[in-house]
């Protein structure tokens, strides 16, 4: 029998997407310490939680997935919060992902649906479909062909894994990992875990990167371009769409780590080390945090010109004094 390979092709519109690509992770590598900002990693990582659970009708807001990962007391569905737990725990295993191995792949589904599903780990024994929203996109293939479609896979990719760049390989078993959909829940959440482990397996600096917010960014898109490549019987589009969120998502990466820039203060760097994205502080909050005690200091040294340079912005813009004020890192 003749080995697998997924229907796709190489295209000019995908090289030059890897080639523009390639060139800003080399950028970032070269300008910035990755290692040396702890809270840019966990930051991008409750972003890529938040996205990934989102996508799949999770209403929790990015403050309480950040509360639940910190381990705080929030008020809301019980299989909601279970769904974070699953996933945190399981991202923080992305470094040690061998993306190559179908038994790993079974392991880390058991960790994503822990409590959640009763195959948990397993595939699946039931016929599914991929839905957006209350909209079939396609039925997946029967139950009974799962296991020999995902060892031909998984087959295809340790044949290929010197020869397709893993910018395109990781997009390729994204699209056909979802059109088999394997499992009976989770299958959008592992897609997306495993596209970024292949790339944080090609370099490490993807381990900061939410690859999964910008999806989120894009849903309906992200929805309408897996049907089309089940229309088109190839996923090309998939691949050209997955490469451009990529590139995307890279600009706002450079734009967060360019704090260390000779224009920005010490001061400026000290007050966004302590603030976490999207979280609203308190000007009393952030002496506390500073271990400042002058009202008149921390304005004018680290609020005025971090806004200045619109690094925070205010959540009440009209009126700066504002008792209610508060300010968010962008």
């Amino acid at each position: 029998m003749a080995s697998y390979t997924p229907p796709f092709n190489i295209t000019n519109g995908m090289l030059t997407l890897v080639s523009s690509i390639s060139e800003k992770i080399g950028k970032i590598s070269v300008t910035s310490n990755m290692q040396a900002k702890p809270h840019l990693r966990k930051n991008n990582r409750i972003k890529s939680i938040h996205s990934s659970l989102k996508i799949e009708a999770n209403s929790l807001t990015i403050g309480q997935v950040r509360d639940v990962i910190n381990g705080k007391t929030v008020l809301g569905e019980k299989k909601e919060i279970q769904e974070v737990k699953n996933a945190y725990a399981a991202y923080e295993k992305l470094l040690e992902i061998n993306p190559f191995d179908i038994n790993e792949l079974k392991k880390l589904h058991g960790i994503m649906t822990k409590y959640l599903v009763d195959e948990s780990g397993e595939f699946r024994k039931g016929e599914e479909g991929v839905f957006s929203g209350d909209k079939c996109i396609f039925m997946a293939p029967p139950a009974r062909m799962v296991p020999e479609l995902m060892v031909n896979l998984f087959d295809w990719l340790s044949r290929n894994k010197e020869e397709v760049h893993p910018l395109i390989m990781s997009a390729v078993f994204h699209y056909e990992f979802v059109f088999i959909h394997p499992f009976s829940d989770g299958n959008g959440r592992m897609a997306r875990l495993w596209h970024s482990a292949f790339l944080t397996k090609w370099n490490s600096v993807f381990e900061y990167i939410p690859i999964e917010s910008q999806i989120e960014k894009f849903q309906d898109e992200y929805y309408d371009v897996i049907a089309k490549c089940h229309t088109e019987g190839s996923s090309n589009t998939f691949i050209l769409f997955m490469l451009e969120q990529i590139d995307k998502i890279l600009d706002e990466i450079t734009d967060q780590i360019s704090v260390s820039a000779e224009n920005v203060s010490e001061y400026v760097k000290k007050l966004l080390d302590v603030m976490e994205y999207d979280m609203p502080y308190t000007l009393t909050s952030l002496m506390e945090l500073l271990g400042l005690k002058s009202k008149e200091t921390i304005r004018r040294h680290y609020i005025h010109p971090a806004l200045e340079l619109n690094l925070i912005q205010m959540t009440i813009p009209d009126k700066p004094q504002s008792r209610n004020q508060r300010y968010i890192k962008k």
